[in-house]
């Protein structure tokens, strides 16, 4: 990195705007706890979106010395004289004590994700890391959107789909917070092709892999048998793969899951696409629960998470682990890079 007298240039390092999360969930302690390492902090400059009051008291909890500087949230920027700045709301207020779900914590949370999402797309931050939010927080709220992904979708007008990645695997979603039982009338060709295609992409133009090969999951058990467990792979699955081979994506299947992801984390496959939630993320937690991130794919921004929850159970008492969010932001500086040096490749062949 570039170095002025043995000094690295702040300015030269790259903006991640980091979301607090609800209030009263574990989001203020991992956020504290895994920017305290110096190691993270010295890899990029970081805005932390969120109440500085909540940060200060999680920071006590783990006697971890404050090592920000706080700013009024109004006033967004990438040129700051610190390496980690609070942007402060401090028109909400919530109790230290409180750790349930709440109409403040859910607008204090909507807030701080709806100003990241924002700054991104205005170019101030170049990735958004969000810390876990309360679903049940946004509806008391009144929140238009469920969660984080369905306003990520909006805001950006873009496509999307949701990629966890985990010790040896890249996993995207077909259907997401669909009960089992209505997953079947969503399952279409058009919601089968669009994680495949948006796994491609991403794979290409922020993993680094030229040629990506996709395995793709069925949904019923043996993947059907031939008709015999369910005709879904017959009549969606199989003309799915067939049609995004078509335009020139290497995916195959489908494949039963119970037998797929074995050698997916083999590394015979750079992605998979499972059918729903549970198919996909079982093997991503089996593998790496302290370390595995979601990713939202698709957008025009940059955005990963811990793949956990608010824990209201546990928060509050200090024994929360960051590895989760520590990956998170780790994941999130590689997209940044590997995004950077395509754009920097394209521009040269272009001017060639």
């Amino acid at each position: 990195m570039p170095q002025e007298n043995g000094k690295q240039f702040v300015d030269d390092l790259p903006v991640v705007g980091i979301t607090m999360g609800d209030p009263g969930g574990i989001g203020p302690e991992v956020v504290v706890k895994a920017l305290a390492d110096p190691l993270v902090r010295r890899q990029a400059k970081f805005v932390i979106f969120g109440m500085a009051e909540q940060l200060a008291y999680a920071a006590d909890m783990a006697e971890i010395e404050p090592y920000w500087l706080r700013h009024q949230h109004e006033k967004i920027s990438r040129h700051y004289p610190r390496q980690v700045v609070i942007a402060d709301y401090d028109e909400y207020s919530v109790p230290s004590w409180v750790h349930t779900p709440s109409k403040i914590s859910g607008e204090a949370s909507m807030r701080f994700s709806f100003d990241a999402i924002k700054a991104a797309n205005e170019g101030i931050i170049d990735a958004v890391v969000t810390a876990p939010i309360s679903k049940t927080s946004w509806q008391y709220a009144d929140s238009t959107w469920t969660g984080h992904t369905e306003m990520l979708g909006s805001l950006c007008k873009s496509r999307k789909a949701m990629l966890f990645v985990g010790g040896p695997l890249k996993v995207a979603l077909a259907t997401i917070h669909d009960g089992l039982f209505e997953v079947r009338h969503k399952f279409t060709i058009g919601t089968v092709f669009e994680p495949i295609d948006l796994l491609n992409d991403a794979l290409k133009e922020y993993f680094g892999i030229e040629k990506p090969k996709i395995a793709v999951c069925g949904l019923n058990p043996h993947a059907g048998e031939d008709g015999l467990f369910g005709d879904e792979e017959r009549r969606v699955v199989s003309p799915t793969i067939l049609m995004a081979q078509e335009v020139g994506i290497d995916c195959c299947g489908p494949y039963p899951a119970d037998t797929l992801f074995v050698k997916a984390a083999q590394g015979e496959y750079d992605g998979v696409v499972a059918m729903y939630h549970d198919q996909g993320l079982i093997p991503v937690k089996l593998l790496a629960f302290d370390k595995a991130v979601n990713v939202t794919i698709g957008l025009p921004i940059i955005r990963t998470s811990p793949c956990h929850g608010t824990a209201f159970d546990i928060a509050g008492k200090g024994v929360a682990n960051e590895s989760s969010m520590k990956e998170a932001i780790k994941v999130a500086l590689e997209m940044i890079k590997t995004g950077r040096d395509n754009t920097q490749e394209n521009n040269n062949a272009n001017q060639t």
